[in-house]
């Protein structure tokens, strides 16, 4: 198990901010743990995070990665995925992510994927144009040079040349109607799909009892890969 996850609130600058991520680590634990400590962290030092949270974060997740492979010997030669939320006072909330980790938001009811999922298949001229190739050998899961099967992720500095580490964002309003916030990583998704997820979630009031229901009928289900679960539950007005 090489999972990390963040999920706390925080007051600063007179502002509550709710702090939710899934780090996704492979090859060792060394460098989800570095994002566990940091990401964070770096993302709020950005002088423009108040006015352009989106800038903040993908430089963020930029400078993350550039400390992360100049202490490779430190951390180690592997990598990992991570999603992030941020919450502002409870009503708007900036999700990113790097990697086949998903955010999945339910409003009424309705999942709705907050997240693209960076598979080597769907970015394969990216990698293609940075050298790279992309191979179902070995296994039947298409991969980095034959090694990897995600496209963006932090670290892995032997396929760095090869990988993005940018994140795709999105951000929204909470209104009335939304009610779960889910983070997973891929050992969740691989076995369950989007709606299931909510529909479990949404029939059991205290979040982290979700969580853990959630990531209990994964394994059911004989999910084979790491599961990391994080259920975020919002109150109507």
């Amino acid at each position: 198990m090489e999972d990390y996850h963040v999920a706390k609130f925080v007051q600063i600058q007179g502002h509550e901010l709710g702090l939710f991520a899934i780090f996704d680590g492979h090859l060792g634990d060394g460098v989800p743990a570095y994002l566990q400590k940091h990401l964070f962290a770096n993302i709020l030092k950005e002088e423009e995070f108040w006015v352009h949270p989106d800038r903040s974060i993908s430089k963020a997740y930029e400078r993350t990665d550039q400390a992360i492979l100049s202490n490779s010997s430190d951390l180690g030669r592997g990598g990992s995925t991570a999603v992030t939320a941020i919450l502002f006072s409870g009503q708007k909330l900036w999700i990113a992510n790097v990697g086949d980790s998903r955010a999945i938001l339910s409003r009424g009811g309705q999942a709705i994927q907050m997240t693209t999922d960076h598979e080597p298949n769907t970015e394969r001229g990216s990698i293609e144009d940075r050298g790279g190739f992309v191979s179902n050998m070995p296994g039947d899961v298409p991969r980095v040079n034959g090694q990897l099967a995600v496209s963006r992720a932090f670290g892995d500095k032997s396929l760095k040349s090869h990988l993005r580490s940018d994140p795709d964002m999105q951000h929204t309003d909470i209104d009335g109607f939304t009610d779960i916030l889910i983070l997973a990583s891929d050992g969740l998704w691989k076995v369950m799909a989007n709606q299931e997820a909510v529909d479990i979630a949404r029939r059991i009031k205290d979040p982290q009892r979700a969580a853990k229901q959630l990531i209990a009928e994964a394994l059911r289900r004989e999910s084979k890969d790491d599961i990391s679960c994080v259920v975020v539950r919002f109150s109507r007005g």
